[in-house]
């Protein structure tokens, strides 16, 4: 068998068999960027093509990896947050979070119980700008423009109360260990709420818009349909799994934070199709449950008397020698630390698992098959930062 390697770019000509009249049957290689406008950031797909069917795909990632590990060795406990927060730019408060709980573990620390409301608060907020991302921009990938503006008018309710509360838009750098970095502005429970009730009120606009159209039902409902078992076998997680049928969430399973305590709100979406839709309508019902979830915490704190909101830390902070390991459901999936600490006031390794890293890798299995038409529908629909790949 001879292939034939080109670029997105290139044309057909001078492809044509002469004494045949039509175009040669040998497999041709493509490369789906690493600069190509239909990716997450900068990825790139190996893909083996017959005709405009794919034989065989490789994700090939590293392109922006930054050596994050690495960093973390050479940076104290407070300084690695802000690393951390990086990886995944559209989940940094739910990054920061796996750190300062691994931290604070190998301390023995339990954090004023203000503190764990106002983190399990602000978890899910940032878990509901996530998805609102993805829900406006999929669309815009398969030709639908109009969805993302409506995304992003919900997304600056939830934007602007995050901002108010941390100073930051994207890196909120609110999570200490012992804590968070301070309390929250007078009447901001009240306008959170505002906020939360706001993006509820309207998320059915951006149902009716998306479910509604039938052409996006005809690209996604059938296509890139991912089984439970490579689910399982790929270690892939969050709303992806979940649509495959992997009925598994931390919060729920492992309770973390004050999850423990809204056993009676959290419910876990699933669907069993495993297909592009089913992926999208996880992700869509999930930014409902999110809300119930920040409002059963806004109830809560306002129940709650006055106290700290952090814990008073010595000037140089040293975690004890051993090792522990912290995860947390992201917003894309588990979110993993493994910390190991030899007594100085910088880790001996903190290993990151990231969510996006083990998600992407089961595109071997599930482009084999599919129309190159398809692909782009297959690749939005997994959900990922490139952040969160590369590391």
């Amino acid at each position: 068998m001879t292939e034939r390697t080109v670029s997105v770019g290139a044309g057909a000509s001078g492809l044509v068999d002469p004494e045949v009249g039509q175009l040669p049957t040998a497999d041709m290689v493509l490369n789906i960027g690493p600069q190509h406008p239909s990716t997450h950031g900068v990825l790139r797909l190996r893909l083996t093509l017959d005709g405009e069917r794919i034989l065989r795909a490789e994700p090939v990632v590293g392109y922006m990896h930054r050596g994050a590990e690495k960093l973390f060795e050479a940076r104290d406990y407070r300084q690695i947050i802000m690393l951390a927060n990086r990886h995944d730019w559209l989940s940094a408060f739910s990054n920061e979070l796996g750190v300062v709980l691994a931290v604070e573990r190998m301390l023995g620390m339990e954090v004023p119980e203000r503190a764990v409301w106002v983190r399990t608060l602000l978890a899910e907020l940032n878990r509901v700008l996530n998805h609102l991302m993805f829900l406006g921009s999929y669309p815009l990938e398969l030709g639908a423009i109009t969805p993302i503006f409506y995304a992003f008018r919900e997304r600056e309710e939830i934007q602007r109360v995050m901002e108010e509360v941390s100073g930051g838009r994207m890196h909120f750098m609110f999570n200490r260990v012992g804590g968070l970095k301070e309390d929250l502005p007078a009447g901001w429970l009240d306008r959170a709420r505002r906020a939360v009730a706001n993006v509820r009120a309207r998320m059915s606009d951006l149902d009716d818009l998306i479910l509604g159209n039938e052409i996006f039902r005809a690209r996604t409902r059938g296509v890139g349909v991912l089984s439970k078992e490579h689910v399982l076998q790929y270690g892939v997680s969050g709303p992806i799994a979940r649509a495959s049928g992997v009925d598994f969430d931390l919060r729920r399973d492992e309770p973390y934070l004050a999850y423990g305590e809204l056993a009676d709100v959290l419910r876990v979406v699933t669907r069993s199709e495993g297909d592009c839709l089913a992926r999208f309508e996880c992700l869509l019902e999930q930014v409902h449950v999110s809300l119930d979830l920040a409002d059963a915490c806004l109830d809560r704190l306002a129940e709650l008397p006055p106290g700290p909101i952090n814990l008073r830390l010595p000037k140089v902070l040293k975690a004890p020698e051993g090792h522990t390991y912290a995860w947390t459901e992201n917003p894309l999936g588990l979110n993993g630390y493994y910390l190991v600490s030899r007594g100085d006031k910088t880790p001996w390794r903190l290993k990151l698992r990231s969510a996006s890293y083990n998600n992407i890798q089961v595109l071997t299995e599930l482009l084999p098959g599919t129309l190159i038409a398809d692909m782009i529908a297959i690749l939005g629909s997994m959900f990922f930062v490139v952040g969160d790949i590369d590391k």
